[in-house]
């Protein structure tokens, strides 16, 4: 089966259930598969990376869903605990 036909996966390094999101770049992205709701400041210096399912990468603060601007994902490599 073919990452596009299922691209959830396991993080070899923390065994943490992961998914692959195929960035505007055209690479592919490990990232939490929880979705977060993000809101882009003034001065779009945000907190944290965030990846959308759209592959593009922005800088955004995590915020509840009624102040969101959108939804994504925080990217595995800055959450995985043995890398």
């Amino acid at each position: 089966m073919s990452r596009a036909a299922d691209p959830f996966g396991t993080c070899v390094y923390c065994k943490r259930r992961i998914l692959w999101i195929r960035t505007r770049a055209g690479r592919s992205m490990p990232v939490d598969p929880e979705l977060i709701s993000y809101r882009v400041p003034e001065g779009r210096k945000g907190a944290e990376k965030i990846v959308t399912p759209k592959g593009e990468v922005i800088c955004a603060d995590r915020t509840d869903s009624r102040q969101a601007e959108g939804v994504g994902y925080i990217s595995h490599f800055a959450t995985c605990g043995k890398r």
